[in-house]
């Protein structure tokens, strides 16, 4: 039997690091409206929504193609609120409203290098492996050896331990959550199960798909990266 895929766009309004920034234009376009785009040409949702605390989010979620049937609750709307809290709110409020998913994937529009085709590899894994969660993974840009923690004065005595030598491409290969894709069985999410279990695994992705918007600095090279690695595709 087919199974129920909702998607979830988390936009809450307020943003401390840049004001706004799920719904400032990006490239002529609300930053929001290019996830909910991605989601949408992938075609695998039954459901593509937008979690918003703000009714002109909404709209503009709304105007793009996402389905907003209701606005976050005011413990969600908070910057103390968990993503996770939130999505068990969307599937919650959902059921009350009759619908039922099997699968939830939560994508953040702060990640607008993601594309329709990541989403659509990223199911295949999740299929083809009987996955409970695949997640998005990009590797490390800097090698692990040459990061630690500095001591309170920021000397550097000690910051590189016996086995930090060696060239830069030499050792293990290292990978780090990307944020821009999380895809779970509503059953995980709801029993609050670890997300990083046995049969969680990972999809890889590119540096550039794997652009992540927190700040001004991010959001001018992510226009950058789009420009060139997008609009001349």
């Amino acid at each position: 039997m087919k199974q129920s895929n909702l998607c979830i766009i988390p936009a809450r309004s307020g943003s401390k690091g840049l004001k706004d920034k799920n719904i400032k234009m990006f490239c002529g376009r609300p930053l929001v409206a290019l996830t909910i785009e991605a989601a949408l040409n992938s075609k695998l949702f039954d459901e593509v929504m937008v979690s918003t605390d703000s009714e002109l989010y909404a709209e503009i979620a709304r105007d793009f193609g996402a389905a907003v049937p209701f606005l976050r609750s005011d413990e969600m709307a908070t910057d103390k609120a968990g993503t996770w809290d939130t999505a068990r709110e969307v599937v919650s409020k959902y059921r009350e409203l009759g619908k039922e998913f099997d699968t939830i994937c939560l994508l953040q529009p702060t990640s607008p290098m993601r594309t329709s085709e990541d989403i659509v590899n990223a199911y295949k894994i999740f299929e083809e492996r009987n996955a409970d969660a695949v997640v998005g993974v990009c590797p490390l840009e800097h090698p692990i050896k040459i990061c630690n923690t500095l001591k309170e004065n920021d000397s550097l005595d000690g910051f590189f331990d016996s086995n930090a030598s060696g060239r830069r491409q030499d050792g293990d290969k290292y990978y780090r959550i990307n944020g821009a894709m999380y895809i779970q069985k509503v059953a995980l999410l709801e029993n609050h199960e670890n997300l990083y279990g046995e049969r969680s695994f990972a999809y890889i992705m590119d540096k550039v798909n794997s652009v992540d918007i927190d700040d001004e600095a991010d959001f001018i090279m992510a226009e950058v990266l789009f420009k060139k690695y997008r609009e001349e595709e």
